[in-house]
């Protein structure tokens, strides 16, 4: 299981900080559940959220990029894309992958990675933070989009 080695959470004070969830719409059980776990992530720690909805996972990255220049302190990415049968998913995988690690980059914000690559829809059921769920990377996601939003914080201060 990828979870394997990840780190205990820690508590964080997003006090201050906007986050931007922009997530995608395809595969709604699994999406929604990657949205809960990032939404509850963001309240506990005390940030502001706002929300922008995006056909899929090939458009994160404008949109993403859009909310940071708009001033949001930071991106969560959500979205799911499921093996099919062609080279589709190869095609928007990559772009929507290296399209967010762009935005982070070009921004100097960061971008929480929680769009999901699977094999097949029970490996999303596995990872989207539903009960039963073995893992729940809309949290995580959120998660490491304020740890990283904290610690450029720190780092611009000094």
């Amino acid at each position: 299981m990828s979870g394997e080695g990840r780190p205990d959470e820690q508590r964080l004070d997003g006090t201050g900080l906007t986050i931007a969830i922009v997530h995608g719409t395809w595969h709604t059980r699994i999406a929604d559940g990657l949205l809960a776990g990032a939404r509850r992530t963001i309240a506990e720690a005390g940030a502001d959220a706002v929300e922008w909805p995006v056909p899929g996972s090939f458009e994160l990255p404008v949109v993403a990029k859009a909310a940071l220049q708009a001033g949001a302190d930071a991106v969560v990415a959500l979205g799911v894309i499921i093996r099919g049968g062609t080279p589709h998913f190869e095609y928007v995988s990559s772009a929507a992958t290296d399209g967010l690690t762009r935005v982070a980059l070009d921004t100097g914000k960061p971008v929480g990675f929680g769009l999901l690559t699977l094999d097949d829809e029970q490996q999303g059921i596995d990872r989207a933070g539903l009960p039963g769920s073995k893992e729940d990377k809309g949290a995580e996601a959120a998660s490491a989009a304020i740890s990283t939003a904290l610690t450029l914080r720190t780092i611009r201060a000094a």
